[in-house]
């Protein structure tokens, strides 16, 4: 299984970027692939996925700006997120059953 995570950088606050996991292997199902963040000093946190496999679950802080959405044909899941936050600034990881892709950084500037 490999994870490639991409679409992070720089914006301001109020701004949106998408970021996008493409992967390949061993995928079942990429319903399966979840989005965690690391923030500077924080312990990593799910962002948004299913990781009971029942329903999407966001963290509380970004619910109603961030939405996960999948494309079965190319395999790879996105995360769309608006309204950007500096808190929001933090590395972004996609994750499948205990496989890691690389992570990708969003910074996101007052």
């Amino acid at each position: 299984v490999q994870l490639q995570a991409s679409g992070g950088g720089l914006v301001q606050a109020g701004g949106s970027l998408r970021l996008s996991c493409a992967a390949s292997g061993n995928i079942f199902s990429i319903y399966a692939i979840d989005w965690y963040r690391q923030g500077p000093g924080k312990q990593r946190e799910l962002v948004a996925g299913m990781p009971s496999g029942e329903r999407t679950n966001y963290a509380d802080s970004v619910m109603g700006r961030f939405t996960i959405f999948r494309d079965n044909a190319k395999t790879t899941v996105y995360l769309q997120m608006n309204s950007l936050k500096p808190e929001d600034t933090a590395v972004y990881y996609c994750e499948y059953r205990g496989y890691w892709g690389q992570g990708t950084l969003v910074t996101v500037s007052s």
